[in-house]
């Protein structure tokens, strides 16, 4: 066993007592105690510090036990290991909950008592649910142009320290310099899921051809301004609502189930879809306005809503609803069981996955949530440019699947899906690499 000194160097006339660890085997944990000791970050560890750790750590250590004593009998065995990671979304069987069993058990019960429990982990600072939330942020990182996701949850540290407020602003950052980035390819995307048809095939490179003979290369960038503005918005009600359906579903647990994840992140999505849901209308029309018939956002709005009136603002509603359904779970599901499938096979020391593996994730998930979700987006997408269409007759969701089914046929409903998913890549890697830059900028520590 390794033994390793902590103490800093003090004062001649202050002497300060010292410490000598014996931690195992393991280098990497003295580094980590340090680290999740060090209060005034001068990397060393001294015996005040040290007392300081053991006891808010042994404080964690009591909540995590008294979660997985399903039974309350003051023992953990192999089922409630197995229960409570089937909880949080993790499968194992329960040949590997006996085999985390044997590591802990002393007596040989195959059971673990808070002794046990507690001197196993007391010199491991690694927490595995906080960390997985640390590492594994995906809702406040990635940025497709689709604000349906789940949000993200934060740790209790992250909640204490106000770091929550700051990952939140660098993802609204992100969001804004991603869609900006990505603009010409979601306007093509409007453009083909409201104006192509079999009479009018348009592709992608003709597409772009028309949109910059009619407006010049600045009109790629239609609607833009109006995306990027309710990002805020949006993100603080949807985070807020999130928050409080969370205390109203009654939990107090750092971790929601997957299932009252999907809940309540798809409750806290339509409350935020339908506070901003006008900005999405304008967006639509803004990105579909021919040169000089608007003079600009505010200009459009009151167009609208002298010649439509204010129902007009919530054309599409209702399909806009029922695709953060599939959006949000489909995302979900396939980003939690990618996740899971790497922290059963790859995870060693620590929960981070690294830039590729977390962008990888990103982007299947997005994808997948999106191809879900498309026949309803288009069909939301072409309610709200109805009334701005001279003649246009006013359909309902039902009657314009059905119009679109009996003339284009199925594949119909997914125009626009090529730009859709070319943007996905682009948007998920310029929106990673702006949001670890903000976040250094704002002080947020990567551990």
């Amino acid at each position: 066993m390794l033994g390793k000194p902590l103490n800093k160097e003090t004062n001649p006339t202050e002497r300060r007592p010292t410490i000598l660890l014996v931690v195992g085997p393991a280098e990497h944990f003295t580094q980590k105690i340090v680290k999740a000791g060090d209060k005034d970050l001068d990397g060393q560890l001294d015996f005040e510090e040290f007392v300081h750790y053991l006891q808010d750590h042994e404080k964690k250590l009591r909540l995590v036990f008294k979660s997985l004593d399903k039974k309350n009998d003051g023992c953990i065995d192999a089922q409630e290991i197995v229960q409570s990671l089937r909880d949080l979304g993790v499968k194992i069987s329960e040949q590997q909950a006996e085999r985390i069993l044997k590591s802990m058990d002393k007596n040989g019960t195959m059971t673990i008592d808070w002794n046990e429990w507690r001197d196993y982990h007391l010199l491991h600072p690694v927490e595995n649910i906080p960390e997985i939330i640390l590492y594994w942020k995906h809702s406040t990182i990635f940025d497709v142009g689709e604000n349906l996701t789940v949000p993200d949850e934060f740790t209790v540290e992250e909640r204490q320290t106000g770091m929550w407020w700051r990952h939140l602003v660098a993802g609204g950052g992100a969001g804004a310099v991603s869609r900006t980035c990505t603009a010409p390819l979601d306007r093509l995307k409007v453009l083909m899921q409201v104006h192509a048809s079999r009479s009018n095939n348009m592709c992608i490179v003709g597409g772009f051809t028309q949109m910059i003979r009619e407006g010049g290369t600045r009109s790629l960038w239609r609607g833009n301004g109006i995306n990027v503005l309710k990002i805020a918005p949006e993100s603080a009600i949807k985070f807020m609502a999130y928050e409080q359906i969370k205390r109203f579903i009654g939990t107090d647990q750092e971790v929601l189930r997957i299932h009252e994840r999907l809940v309540a992140g798809s409750l806290a999505g339509a409350i935020a879809q339908s506070s901003i849901y006008p900005m999405e209308v304008l967006k639509t029309r803004m990105a579909l306005r021919k040169t000089g018939q608007y003079s600009g956002m505010l200009h459009c709005a009151k167009n609208i809503l002298t010649k439509e009136g204010m129902g007009a603002f919530y054309k599409g509603y209702i399909p806009n609803m029922l695709g953060i359904i599939p959006y949000a779970g489909i995302d979900l599901a396939v980003y939690e069981t990618l996740k899971n499938s790497w922290l059963q096979h790859y995870a060693v020391n620590s929960a981070d996955p690294g830039v590729f593996v977390l962008l990888a994730c990103g982007t299947i998930s997005s994808t997948c949530g999106q191809l879900a979700s498309y026949p309803l987006a288009l069909v939301r997408t072409r309610m709200q440019a109805q009334a701005s269409v001279e003649g246009a007759p006013q359909v309902t969701m039902r009657s314009l699947f059905k119009h679109i089914l009996k003339t284009e046929g199925a594949f119909g409903l997914y125009r626009g899906l090529a730009p859709n998913f070319m943007k996905v890549i682009p948007a998920v890697s310029i929106s990673y690499v702006v949001y670890e830059n903000l976040k250094m900028t704002l002080g947020v520590q990567s551990r």
